[in-house]
């Protein structure tokens, strides 16, 4: 073979690698929040304001860049078909991120080929790529910035991605300084050019905010801090860091509080970290890089009591890449230990993010999708509001006005939440009165069932068992062994 074609071999994975993971486009399993992000891109079109409902302004979506990207999507593809269009996209910036990841810890060819399928078709991978989120655009830049910025120290690359980073997610401060820290460390020189691209970044971010908005972080943040916010002891806080950093730090949700697999693999993921970098090697730096950021940002994130899993995709895949270097690069028996490595852990991992998405995508398209569905053909009046938890699906296909119980789409929650935080869904209620409430417990039997019995009635009832069976009955078997959804009640104000 050519050194021209053998070259092509890495990019020839890639495009086996998208078009691989375009099957999990079948299961419809799309992230909630995905919705959100697609939502103010449309309000963007339809009233040339980045908000939720009508010509509001709001800072409703993590992500400024991915609202841009998701609104011209929607102009190129219409807003019923840009879905797969955006997917597609966003698995093949993946795929191409870590194309660029081989280059920086890999040499040998074929080892850069498999290493970006192995890479690609772990369970944070398939997610990042398919879910709609905005990660595969972030890891994309992120990788990019390695390979072109620090690699080839390309000064434009140092200035321009810095600054599309931050502007995707501003807690992309941790990666940019992570990087930062360990370049110094091994150069013992400043990039000026980096570091004006960050500063020009935070800027550009921070004044968007404020001029845009009106805030300086996005609603988002201060949203979910304001309702999830608890005060914790030290020991609460190591309680609570016990019980959930399993589920997050590994591939893999076990039920229970302790994850066995997650503190092995972790420590498998540490001992080839250790192994790699005791050689001498010109791409140690990235894998510091890669391997520090890891750790910080799951240690910050679930510190912070942060359980949103989209906060640890990236974090779990370069945290593994120690892994599938050192089975690669094994001179004796290498082919037993990639055989291991795949029907160990791989094909298990592929085979869990499989049933996992086929029954979460029926819990989410197949059902909840429904909800919004009856409400749009149910309401035609798309001026009348709906006050729910959680602010994805229903509100997309419903057109419906949305407030959220978080605050996310709708700043007055969080002034009814800094009054009275006990009392801010029955308080907003009464304020905001609005026509529908859907919400996972039968209100006739709350705290507040006798103002909702003079004001509301129960209009219909959803129901995951309803929606657990198949013509299929492989696929009913696995909705059956994970049913995904909750169970909602609908109610419509009488007065």
């Amino acid at each position: 073979m050519s050194e021209t074609k053998s070259n092509k071999i890495p990019l020839y994975a890639v495009i086996f690698t998208v078009a691989f993971k375009l099957l999990f486009l079948l299961t419809n399993y799309i992230q909630e929040d995905a919705f959100i992000t697609w939502r103010v891109a449309q309000n963007l079109m339809d009233y040339g304001v980045i908000g939720f409902n009508g010509p509001v302004k709001i800072s409703a979506s993590t992500t400024h860049l991915y609202v841009f990207v998701s609104y011209l999507f929607n102009l190129i593809f219409g807003k019923e078909n840009f879905i797969v269009p955006l997917l597609v996209f966003n698995s093949a910036l993946f795929t191409i991120g870590s194309l660029f990841l081989s280059h920086l810890v890999l040499k040998n060819i074929w080892h850069k080929a498999i290493f970006i399928f192995l890479i690609g078709i772990l369970p944070p991978a398939i997610k990042i790529s398919i879910l709609g989120m905005e990660y595969g655009i972030l890891f994309f830049l992120e990788m990019t910035l390695l390979y072109y910025g620090f690699h080839k120290s390309k000064r434009w690359a140092q200035v321009i991605f810095p600054i599309l980073i931050l502007f995707t997610r501003i807690d992309t401060v941790i990666f940019l300084g992570i990087v930062f820290l360990v370049d110094l460390l091994w150069t013992k020189k400043i990039r000026w050019f980096y570091i004006w691209g960050g500063l020009a970044g935070i800027a550009a971010t921070v004044a968007f905010n404020w001029l845009y908005f009106g805030e300086v972080v996005n609603n988002t943040i201060v949203a979910k801090k304001l309702a999830y916010s608890k005060d914790f002891t030290l020991a609460q806080n190591l309680e609570y860091f016990r019980l959930n950093f399993g589920n997050f730090w590994g591939m893999l949700k076990l039920p229970g509080d302790f994850n066995p697999l997650t503190v092995i693999i972790l420590i498998f993921e540490l001992l080839c970290f250790i192994y790699l970098i005791r050689q001498r090697n010109k791409r140690n730096v990235f894998l510091w890089m890669i391997f520090i950021y890891g750790w910080v940002k799951q240690l910050v994130f679930l510190s912070q009591k942060s359980l949103f899993d989209w906060y640890y995709w990236v974090p779990q895949v370069l945290l593994f890449v120690p892994v599938v270097i050192f089975v690669l690069e094994q001179k004796q028996k290498r082919n037993l230990w990639l055989s291991l490595l795949i029907v160990v852990y791989i094909v298990p991992m592929l085979a869990f993010q499989t049933i996992h998405s086929i029954a979460t995508g029926n819990g989410e398209w197949n059902y909840r999708r429904t909800i919004g569905l009856f409400l749009n053909t149910y309401e035609k009046d798309k001026n009348q509001w709906i006050f729910l938890e959680p602010a994805g699906y229903v509100p997309y296909f419903s057109g419906l006005k949305t407030i959220d119980e978080v605050g996310l789409v709708d700043k007055k929650v969080q002034e009814e939440i800094k009054k009275d935080k006990p009392n801010f869904w029955i308080s907003t209620v009464k304020n905001r009165k609005p026509k529908y409430l859907l919400s996972y417990d039968d209100l006739f039997t709350s705290k507040n069932s006798e103002y909702i019995k003079a004001h509301y009635r129960l209009i219909k009832e959803f129901r995951v068992k309803d929606h657990l069976k198949s013509n299929n009955k492989i696929l009913e078997k696995i909705y059956l062994l994970k049913p995904s959804g909750t169970d909602y009640n609908l109610y419509q104000r009488i007065d």
